[in-house]
């Protein structure tokens, strides 16, 4: 009775654990070494480091092949067809599929998980079916491991995210030969065949496991892909099939392709894969902590002096002078030192603060000594103009496929910054005020993206990847516009409003611009110098002044001399 005892609850546990992996509701611990699927249905479970053998039964004979995907949040999973996988027959990752194509008669498919971490892996998996008429992804794969390879691939760095796929081929019946992949490129072959791509994004600032794995099955099977994802872009087989986007590091992001038979009306989904385009296990780029200490500081004194610059801007003439030539100095010379150098991003931004503090000073000075004001004024309407070209290319108008031409990008966008001066030529100081709400609003935004993630930094952040990175042209920069963001606009809007209101308000009656500080320097030296009533006519140069401060300087230090005979008081 002792050994019966052990014997009976683990019989007891391990029809536990498949009833619950047949409901598919509850995560499962996949200890117990077995886990059964159904067609169509996700799994959640815990996977741990031995092998788990997924079992899939009852395939109904007009199935020809099966699309076998498991998914995790950042933690590695491996996916085979043996227990003891040889090379080539195994894949590891966070999103993982295998493609079984069924031999006649075939009603049961196995599969192996496993992983190598140390710690479980909360994953979800989930079978998928097709017939003999839907184009089997990955079926002409050239490049990759499998021999059949559904995968999507993934790369990403600070600039852009890569997604590469294997060509498809057409379907065929059970125990049939597969059909050639590069013998003509007919409507009877693989050459027909086309490729959606579908973008999806996960809610904003929401790291979290569980949110991944439920949205992920937002994007696996055809219908709901096609009901819940943006499409991005429709390949031809003759084009190549890698796909560029914008990275938006902290931003979870899913991918997937479609690949449809315009003869058979047919269609069939390869595996989604995400990315947030940085890491959960690293110190540096951490997706838990992206905002930098050094950037906090300088958006955060960037946005005070925007908000300034907003409600104040012209009436105090040479702050904001000094804000617009920091921000024309210190862009131009953060994308030359990005360009030319290897500097941290630290010390880039330290160089920036001063060279645009250098500038903004400048052009303080060049209107202080000549007075420009059209000079000046060209200044200001360019940083404005450059914002509304910004603000148009942030729009889906920026990923039309003429505007990934870089000639072609950077004379429309030009044309568009030109034009804003342009238009205001007659009435500057209406120009001025804009440009000084909207612009010193739009700080604020910067500085929010510092400490949270907000959409509307990319506004200007896409324009400046794309003069820095020579290869931006070719990606994709759309990006995800949420609850969040639609506060912070609507922050924006009323900071952008308020401070333009206000400016006309105050500045009604009032002269358009100050004069020229130093025509008024140099009449007022004159005035004194020939006003003999002034009374800074009477006071003596500069350097008698200071013989003068210098001698009663040196009496404090002399002794007193010593009292000779009697001294009597005068008597007045």
């Amino acid at each position: 009775m002792g050994l019966l005892g052990p014997q009976l609850l683990a019989l007891l546990g391990l029809g536990l654990g498949l009833r619950l992996a047949g409901a598919g509701e509850t995560p499962l611990n996949s200890s117990l070494g077995l886990l059964e699927f159904s067609l169509g249905k996700f799994k959640h479970f815990m996977l741990n480091k031995p092998f788990t053998e997924a079992v899939l039964h009852h395939i109904s004979s007009n199935i020809t092949f099966i699309i076998f995907q498991v998914h995790s949040q950042y933690k590695n999973v491996t996916i085979s067809f043996y227990k003891n996988p040889p090379s080539g027959a195994s894949g590891t990752g966070v999103d993982k599929g295998l493609v079984s194509i069924l031999r006649p008669e075939q009603s049961i498919c196995t599969w192996y998980l496993g992983t190598s971490e140390a710690d479980n892996v909360w994953s979800v998996a989930i079978p998928l079916s097709y017939s003999e008429k839907d184009p089997i992804p990955g079926g002409c794969n050239l490049e990759f491991d499998f021999d059949v390879d559904p995968n999507i691939y993934l790369e990403y760095n600070l600039y852009e995210t890569m997604i590469r796929f294997a060509p498809a081929n057409l379907g065929y019946a059970r125990g049939s030969d597969p059909g050639p992949c590069d013998v003509g490129t007919g409507q009877d072959s693989r050459w027909r065949l086309q490729y959606d791509v579908y973008q999806y994004f996960l809610p904003e600032n929401n790291l979290t496991e569980e949110v991944l794995l439920s949205h992920t099955q937002k994007m696996t099977v055809v219908s709901q892909v096609e009901a819940n994802g943006f499409k991005v872009a429709t390949l031809k087989s003759s084009d190549k099939t890698i796909v560029y986007f914008s990275s938006v590091p902290g931003q979870g992001v899913i991918y997937n392709v479609i690949v449809r038979d315009p003869v058979l009306n047919t269609s069939a989904a390869y595996v989604p894969v995400h990315t947030y385009a940085c890491h959960f296990n690293t110190v540096l780029d951490n997706c838990s902590s992206l905002g930098r200490l050094s950037a906090k500081v300088f958006f955060t004194i960037f946005a005070v002096l925007g908000l300034f610059i907003c409600f104040f801007g012209h009436r105090f003439w040479k702050t904001e002078l000094f804000f617009i030539g920091f921000i024309i100095v210190g862009f131009f010379f953060y994308i030359l030192i990005t360009r030319l150098t290897l500097l941290q991003y630290d010390d880039r931004l330290v160089l920036t603060a001063v060279t645009g503090g250098l500038g903004g000073i400048l052009l303080v000075l060049v209107w202080w000594r000549f007075g420009l004001i059209l000079i000046c004024m060209l200044c200001v309407g360019l940083v404005l103009g450059f914002f509304a070209s910004s603000v148009a290319f942030f729009t889906p108008l920026g990923d039309l496929k003429i505007f990934h031409d870089d000639a072609v990008f950077w004379v429309a966008f030009s044309c568009m910054a030109i034009a804003i001066p342009v238009l205001f030529i007659g009435c500057l100081r209406i120009l001025n005020i804009l440009a000084c709400g909207i612009t010193g609003s739009y700080s604020v935004v910067l500085a929010i993206d510092s400490y949270f993630y907000t959409s509307l930094s990319y506004i200007t952040l896409n324009i400046l990847r794309r003069a820095v990175n020579t290869h931006f042209n070719r990606a994709y920069t759309k990006v995800p516009f949420q609850t969040n963001d639609f506060v912070i606009l609507a922050t924006w809007a009323m900071l952008a409003v308020s401070g333009i209101t206000v400016q006309i308000r105050r500045e009604r009656g009032r002269p358009f611009f100050p004069p020229h500080p130093y025509k008024m320097w140099k009449r007022e030296r004159e005035r004194r110098v020939t006003n003999i009533l002034d009374p800074s006519y009477h006071v003596r140069p500069l350097r008698e002044r200071l013989a003068s401060r210098l001698a009663e300087f040196r009496q404090l230090f002399q002794p007193e001399e010593a009292a000779v005979g009697e001294r009597t008081p005068l008597l007045l």
